[in-house]
């Protein structure tokens, strides 16, 4: 006998979970990524009653109820009807997007989904930021609890974008009262991702700037995913910091990943990145070396007195990290082609890193040609 259709699967499945008492959660950004895992992760859980899956494409989780809008659209509250939580998940912090374009995208796309979500009479909405909000800073105490003050400038990948958000957030219960708002801030997410901290370890070696004391701290998807259900599901609130327990210092991380390092003075590594930033040659700016220089390492208190525990260890979440990362080559965040990354590779990142000045002293000339 053939199995029955995946749709007729899922009706009922969905039929036989009509009873349930559990929450009705709507997922934002829900067809890839960390999106696509949480909306998996609830709609196979006991203890959540629907999914309501949300994004601009349809994805694979035929267990959830899908809208396909964009999370700018107005319309999203309709679609945000009969919800009883929504985790918004539909941020974009790729690092080759036009940064004007990214931070319109990501604080309309807050904005709207809590003000629908409050004209829907959802009563809590859950946000995913990233520990990095607190700031890399020398005096920074090791681990940071969740209500240390939000240090971080704008002057990293998307960190302003994030910032706006948590702003979004701490406003949102004045302006929509019964809106409840949680937030989870993860470590260095590891899992399927690309950021300018995984592409650190995508160097041929690990640049260190002279005089900094790295602590690394990782989080993985799946231990992020367990985080956001502890959310939905009310077993811890306010803003919870998510990682994976204690951090690795740096010479532990050249140990485990074999990748030795390259020593730099500040002055050298943070004008060589600042100025191929600024001529275009690399995604990331000065400010994304400052979360490898100094530490940003989060207790998770709240979740772990609310009975939550990671089930990845930094020693195996860098394993993980390394495997995914194996055959790329990136130099000061810049990913290189196959021809590149054999330079590069040959010659060192040092050449690379102390090469800028005549990489920028060659574009001003050509600047002044033209």
């Amino acid at each position: 006998m053939s199995s029955p259709d995946p749709q007729v699967r899922a009706a009922r499945n969905q039929s036989a979970r009509s009873d349930l008492r559990g929450p009705v959660v709507a997922v934002t950004g829900a067809a890839a990524g960390v999106g696509a895992l949480l909306t998996e992760r609830l709609a196979a859980s006991e203890e959540i009653k629907q999914v309501i899956a949300i994004d601009e494409r349809r994805g694979e989780c035929a267990a959830a109820q899908w809208h396909i809008l964009d999370v700018r659209d107005p319309a999203i509250a309709e679609k945000l009807r009969g919800a009883d939580v929504v985790v918004h998940l539909a941020l974009d912090l790729d690092l080759e997007t036009d940064g004007a374009a990214r931070t319109a995208y990501n604080v309309r796309g807050t904005q709207t989904v809590l003000t629908a979500a409050a004209a829907a009479g959802v009563h809590r909405v859950v946000l995913c930021t990233s520990a990095m909000v607190y700031g890399a800073l020398p005096d920074n105490e090791l681990p940071l609890s969740e209500d240390a003050e939000l240090r971080a400038t704008a002057e990293a990948t998307g960190v302003g974008d994030l910032l706006e958000v948590e702003r979004l957030a701490r406003r949102a219960p004045r302006a929509h009262p019964g809106l409840n708002v949680t937030v989870v801030r993860p470590a260095v997410l590891v899992g399927g991702t690309d950021t300018a901290l995984t592409r650190y370890f995508e160097s041929p070696r690990l640049l260190v700037v002279a005089g900094s004391r790295p602590a690394w701290q990782f989080c993985h998807v799946e231990d992020l995913c367990s985080a956001l259900e502890y959310a939905v599901l009310e077993k811890a609130e306010g803003e919870l910091a998510v990682g994976c327990d204690g951090w690795l210092e740096q010479e532990e991380v050249e140990e485990l990943s074999g990748i030795r390092r390259m020593e730099l003075p500040s002055a050298v590594a943070l004008g060589a990145a600042a100025r191929l930033h600024r001529i275009g040659l690399t995604p990331s700016p000065a400010g994304d070396l400052a979360y490898t220089m100094y530490p940003w390492v989060v207790s998770g208190s709240r979740l772990h007195d609310a009975g939550w525990r990671p089930q990845w260890t930094n020693e195996e979440v860098l394993g993980e990290l390394l495997e995914e990362v194996s055959g790329r080559r990136t130099v000061v965040g810049r990913r290189l082609g196959r021809k590149d990354a054999t330079a590069a590779g040959a010659a060192g990142a040092t050449v690379a890193l102390l090469g800028a000045a005549a990489v920028v002293r060659r574009a001003r000339k050509a600047r002044r040609r033209i």
